[in-house]
């Protein structure tokens, strides 16, 4: 597996590196994984007055300041890591390197934003969404899992989005430990207020409890039943978990309640005209949730 983890020496990029620490064992053999350090470019009148000499020494120096103690951190957990900087604005380049290395995966820490403040993840790292087709996991300020087998929950909504999402937990389950759990989730509507017409147009009453949920359970089946299989022949543990109302709220405070350790979920593909480049769940759980969140975009 190759990973790219940017850097900066904030906090955020810390716990990228601590993410990647706790999971060496579980990376696949010789595993690689690339730090990125990305700097400002200096004015060109200033770079005009300083030589290009003075200038590569200098962006050298600073990167060094970042990634020489990530590059560290990763030795004493016996993974080797590479480590480059480029220079530019963050996001394009990021998504840049990490087409050129052919990355498997970019970790990237994040700030978020509350829903009091509205639904943005921080600006790079909604940047590299918007730029980039590679698998992002976007980490908060939750501690590293302690343990190599993870709790899993996997975001499911019966869209090709969530297959993608799917298709990497099999393709990639080393990363989430042999012994892991994955909880299939599907947030089914509550029907609230929901009225059946006649053939006429006229309304009918509203729908009776009965009704609701024999609704919500087909709608469960649904999304979750095409995806069963492949868990099952994979002889993964799973639990399927049916929540009603909001998606992104349901999904946030289940992962809270339950301890997950990881949310994994798909996404409508990258573009930078394609509104708020994530699915408003996506983006609904990412703002409120503490739960790493990694999105597969399709």
């Amino acid at each position: 597996m190759k990973i790219l983890v940017p850097i900066d020496g904030s906090e955020f990029s810390k716990n990228s590196i601590d993410f990647v620490t706790s999971r060496a064992t579980l990376l696949g053999h010789n595993p690689t994984v690339e730090l990125l350090s990305v700097q400002a470019a200096v004015p060109s009148r200033a770079s005009n007055l300083v030589g290009s000499g003075a200038l590569k020494t200098y962006y050298d120096e600073e990167a060094q300041i970042v990634l020489e103690p990530a590059v560290q951190a990763l030795k004493k957990a016996n993974v080797n890591a590479q480590s480059r900087f480029a220079v530019g604005e963050a996001a394009p380049t990021i998504a840049q390197v990490a087409e050129d290395t052919e990355a498997d995966l970019i970790i990237m820490g994040s700030h978020g934003r509350s829903a009091l403040k509205g639904l943005l993840l921080g600006s790079v790292t909604n940047a590299v969404l918007a730029l980039s087709n590679k698998p992002v996991l976007i980490l908060r300020n939750k501690p590293a899992p302690a343990n190599d087998s993870l709790k899993v929950g996997v975001a499911i909504d019966g869209s090709k989005y969530g297959e993608a999402a799917v298709q990497y937990i099999l393709k990639n389950h080393d990363l989430f430990g042999d012994n892991a759990e994955f909880h299939l989730i599907n947030v089914v509507s509550d029907y609230s207020g929901v009225v059946m017409p006649d053939m006429a147009g006229m309304a009918l009453p509203t729908l009776n409890e009965s009704e609701v949920r024999s609704m919500q359970k087909e709608a469960f089946e649904e999304a979750v039943g095409p995806i069963r299989g492949g868990f099952d022949k994979a002889g993964y543990a799973t639990k399927e978990i049916c929540l009603v109302g909001n998606p992104g709220d349901e999904i946030a405070a289940y992962a809270k309640k339950e301890g997950l350790d990881l949310i994994v979920m798909g996404t409508r593909g990258y573009g930078a005209f394609k509104a708020a480049v994530l699915g408003s769940t996506a983006t609904r759980i990412a703002a409120i949730s503490e739960t790493p969140l990694l999105v597969i975009q399709a």
